[in-house]
């Protein structure tokens, strides 16, 4: 002992826990806990309460019916016009809402994310499944509309199942992606509010593609985009069967596969990113 302190090794750095958190269980239940509380918060105190988050799809949808159907007549010779702007508007507000909200959730939820245990993932899950309670109420409104409107119902609706999966599929991807990303890069939010009206624009929601008189090269370009795959599906098997389907459009199976493989590009992606980052998020923030 010569009196001289005999020096510690440096601490290790503890890494923060993985996207799940180690139990997919819990992380479902934390996603749903933190959905639902943010569903009631939205609308405590309100007088109208659901009808607010009613109104947006449906004033929009009647300043695009007015203008395209009175003044500029793009939907005129598309059969159950309403029923297809109606709900078209209705599928893209869940995705722009969704991943727009996702953004800055992380950032947003810096208290629960500084929570060593708590799986990071349950953020932007959470997010996505909040919107998707306001498209099945939105949804249940497009159908009374369609109906309404002397829309037929037939067994293609049953189509409507997998389209909506496919869609949450994108949407959560992309959302787990843009949470991600906005950690370190803050300038994700207004590239990606400028990136949701251009994609507004490029997928045909105030237009079908068959509408389009710029020849089949422009509609299979379109169609590489998988919203307008699924917002085209959907029209043909829910609202018109004399519509197009997807592949039709597309020019055949084979060309839908590029927009299959975006869905699955940007949910493993959007998975594989998040993950990398969740245990170091809280030291970014």
């Amino acid at each position: 002992m010569n009196g001289t302190a005999t020096p510690r090794p440096p601490l290790r750095q503890i890494a923060g826990p993985s996207a799940l958190g180690g139990d997919p269980r819990r992380f479902f239940h934390l996603a749903h806990t933190l959905a639902v509380t943010e569903f009631k918060l939205r609308f405590f105190g309100s007088a109208l309460g659901y009808l607010w988050q009613l109104m947006r799809p449906l004033m929009l949808f009647g300043v695009l019916y007015v203008i395209f159907t009175e003044l500029v007549r793009v939907g005129g010779a598309v059969a159950f016009y309403p029923v297809v702007l109606l709900m078209n508007v209705v599928l893209f507000t869940f995705f722009t809402d969704a991943t727009t909200s996702a953004v800055t959730s992380v950032v947003d939820r810096e208290s629960l994310v500084r929570k060593i245990q708590f799986p990071r993932m349950a953020i932007p899950a959470s997010v996505v499944l909040r919107a998707s309670f306001n498209l099945g109420l939105n949804l249940v409104v497009v159908l009374v509309f369609a109906i309404g409107s002397g829309v037929s119902p037939r067994l293609s609706w049953l189509q409507a199942v997998p389209l909506l999966l496919v869609l949450a599929v994108l949407t959560v991807g992309a959302a787990m992606l843009l949470s991600a990303l906005y950690v370190r890069f803050r300038d994700m939010r207004p590239i990606w509010e400028v990136t949701s009206q251009i994609l507004f624009y490029a997928t045909p929601v105030i237009y079908t593609v068959d509408a389009l008189d710029k020849g089949e090269r422009i509609e299979h370009l379109m169609m590489l985009n998988p919203l307008a795959c699924i917002l085209e599906q959907m029209r043909h098997a829910v609202v018109d069967p004399a519509a197009p389907t997807a592949a039709e459009a597309a020019g055949g199976v084979a060309p839908l596969l590029i927009p299959v493989a975006v869905v699955v590009l940007v949910a493993g992606l959007g998975f594989w990113y998040f993950n990398r980052e969740a245990p170091r998020i809280a030291e970014d923030l």
